[in-house]
């Protein structure tokens, strides 16, 4: 592990908070394009077989490709008020009992589907809470993976598991990379006492120093730790000591998300105190506060809520172009489809995108049909794939070749095909946040923080809706 505060390093962002005041909107993350919320009822499982089909015609006589697996585990003993993630709260083990069932048998069809080019390249747990399931169900359900997957090597491969520490003991880290785990994401949010107390997670530093600890000693090749700001009785003073905390711990990667609080959306975030929310200019003054502190102290801004140590496998990713964001953030395996399990988790397989069912009902429901549970999802047509690939370079680059995307743009190019979105782009060069070029874009330092902003600009469905009225409130802003 690499003490980046004693390294110098060129700036990676540039806070301005007069920009950032004036143009924070709501819009879509882009974990995906188009958007979840672009996903239909129209699509289901013999779609996704049929993407399958496709992606194994295309792929035939060719090098094999790696997958990525992701294992949605829903359970929580506690409701964190602010969470908006799909989880069940729950102190009944028997449902994580039959839910393992259940999820057997998805991994059974799944890895029969992909067999002959199964290869497991990237893992992830999430949740929920993964760890709410014990050393033994963990064991089963990776031996389950490994007998209907096939895994790369500990070398080769990264494997992660979210965790909370206040459900693992120091010794448990230790049995987590003995069962194959050798990447770790530790929720924090925030270490002062009345954040945690306004929103029901108790966690003391210690405890989470222990695990951190531990997870080092047990040879996981990355910590990452999350935090968020914006929360309940927080305040500029209340975070720096949270930052001060987690910088001595030097975790390699540091996700900071902004609190979005949309209770119409999820009902626990109902729970919060909406008078003890810092207003919007504490919150500027808090993301100016962080972004400061961390890219002193040597971190990496990697773009959206992502900071990383500069040895730290995503920055060397972004410098080598090679970065890719997906559903669960930003990923260093670009080229890798990416095979979902489990109730409301999301597949990217070659033209397309699929959604289990989100209810454990309809989840079990499905599978006792005998068929995978997709609920929804889309087909990729040719604009959005030339769209999906321009706003993943902008994400995750910072930049836009247009020469790189000339084969998908046809005839003309891309600078031609894009032609009304470039003028779209020019008040946003007029006010510093990129450069237009005859070559492509380039993000300046100052547009960093607003790139969900510029990607906006691509988003064909945002163009079609904006007739209608503005973005829907299922969407969190910008900044």
């Amino acid at each position: 592990m690499l003490n980046a505060r004693t390294i110098p390093i060129a700036p990676s962002v540039e806070f301005d908070a007069e920009l950032v005041r004036r143009l924070s909107q709501s819009g879509p993350r882009y974990t995906s394009y188009p958007s979840a919320d672009r996903f239909s009822s129209g699509f289901g499982e013999e779609d996704y077989r049929g993407a399958v089909a496709g992606r194994r015609e295309a792929l035939a006589g060719g090098p094999a490709r790696g997958l990525s697996l992701y294992v949605h585990i829903p359970f929580c003993q506690s409701l964190c008020y602010y969470c908006g993630c799909n989880k069940i709260i729950t102190q009944d083990r028997s449902k994580a009992v039959q839910y393992l069932d259940y999820l057997e048998r998805e991994t059974a069809m799944q890895g029969a589907l992909f067999a002959g080019m199964n290869r497991v390249q990237q893992l992830h747990f999430g949740g929920g809470t993964p760890t709410y399931l014990d050393d033994a169900q963990m064991d089963g359900l990776l031996a389950s993976l490994r007998s209907h997957f096939d895994f790369a090597s500990d070398e080769d491969g990264e494997f992660s598991v979210e965790i909370d520490p206040r459900t693992v003991t120091p010794e448990r880290m230790h049995v987590l990379r003995r069962q194959g785990f050798n990447r770790v994401s530790l929720g924090i949010q925030d270490f002062d006492p009345a954040v945690q107390r306004a929103v029901n997670r108790i966690q003391p530093y210690e405890q989470t120093a222990a695990v951190l600890d531990s997870a080092r000693a047990a040879g996981f090749r990355s910590v990452s730790v999350d935090l968020i700001y914006g929360l309940p009785c927080q305040s500029p003073a209340s975070i720096t000591v949270t930052l001060g905390q987690v910088i001595a711990m030097l975790p390699d990667r540091i996700a900071l998300y902004n609190y979005a609080h949309l209770p119409h959306l999820f009902k626990s975030q109902n729970l919060i105190d909406a008078a003890s929310l810092p207003d919007p200019e504490t919150k500027l003054a808090m993301l100016a506060l962080c972004i400061e502190r961390l890219t002193a102290a040597g971190y990496i801004y990697i773009g959206m809520d992502h900071f990383a140590l500069p040895e730290d496998d995503l920055a060397r990713s972004q410098r080598e172009g090679r970065l890719h964001r997906n559903f669960q953030g930003y990923s260093t395996h670009a080229e890798s489809d990416m095979v979902a399990l489990g109730v409301s988790a999301i597949s990217a397989v070659g033209g397309c995108y699929s959604q289990n069912e989100k209810s454990l009902q309809a989840y079990y429901a499905r599978l006792d049909q005998g068929r995978l549970p997709v609920a929804r999802g889309v087909t990729l047509d040719a604009d959005d794939v030339l769209r999906r690939t321009a706003i993943g370079k902008l994400m995750c680059d910072f930049e836009l070749d247009f020469a790189s995307l000339d084969a998908l743009a046809g005839p003309g190019g891309a600078a031609a095909y894009f032609a009304p979105e470039l003028e779209r782009l020019r008040p946003l060069e007029e006010q510093g946040l990129l450069c237009l070029g005859s070559k492509g874009v380039k993000v300046k330092l100052r547009g960093r923080l607003l790139i969900r902003n510029i990607c906006m600009v691509f988003d064909r469905y945002l163009h079609q809706q904006a007739e209608t009225g503005p973005p829907p409130r299922r969407y969190s802003a910008t900044i």
